[in-house]
């Protein structure tokens, strides 16, 4: 099926598939880093026969240049600290750009539960500046949901919104249960 292969004059290629799949996968690894899935899914959409398509991406992982396993730790690395995403949301992540689980399980894991929840403390407190001129229930509901679209678990989200506006000096004993 090698006759399947487009030969773009922008891929610089010669036609053959090895080489327009050689081209392609290190374009796209010029723009940024990309799982392999993400590198199997461009090359099937440029008509690349799977089994060329294969053999290069097995070559680039030997020479480390695809590596889930360091793109996952990466990702998760600057998402977290960048976008304050908690260990569900960067689970999904990584989950929709083709990183398999076990891999991106190990590149969760060193996530310190202590530092998840600093984080989110980190992210009420900037966002508590915003809401003071909020009810109460509304800044709770609105503090809790901004936690829940990054991921933090529903029990930490409450206590960490709870614990923040109390730190405020507003009674809230009667708005969140443990």
């Amino acid at each position: 099926m090698p006759d399947l292969v487009t030969t773009d004059p922008a891929d610089g290629a010669d036609g053959d598939p090895e080489s327009v799949a050689r081209t392609i996968v290190l374009s796209r690894l010029t723009a940024q880093p990309r799982t392999r899935a993400e590198l199997e899914q461009t090359l099937a959409t440029k008509l690349v026969p799977v089994e060329v398509a294969r053999g290069v991406l097995d070559r680039f992982e030997q020479v480390g240049l695809v590596d889930d396993a360091a793109f996952a730790r990466a990702w998760v690395e600057s998402r977290r600290t960048g976008r304050g995403l908690a260990r569900r949301a960067l689970a999904q992540e990584l989950r929709r750009r083709g990183v398999d689980d076990e891999v991106a399980r190990e590149a969760l894991d060193e996530i310190d539960p202590e530092h998840e929840t600093e984080l989110a403390r980190t992210l009420v407190r900037r966002k508590l500046r915003t809401t003071r001129a909020l009810e109460r229930h509304t800044r709770v509901r609105r503090l809790a949901a901004m936690l829940a679209r990054k991921g933090y678990p529903p029990a930490v989200a409450m206590r960490v919104v709870r614990e923040e506006i109390a730190a405020e000096g507003d009674d809230v004993g009667d708005l969140l249960v443990d």
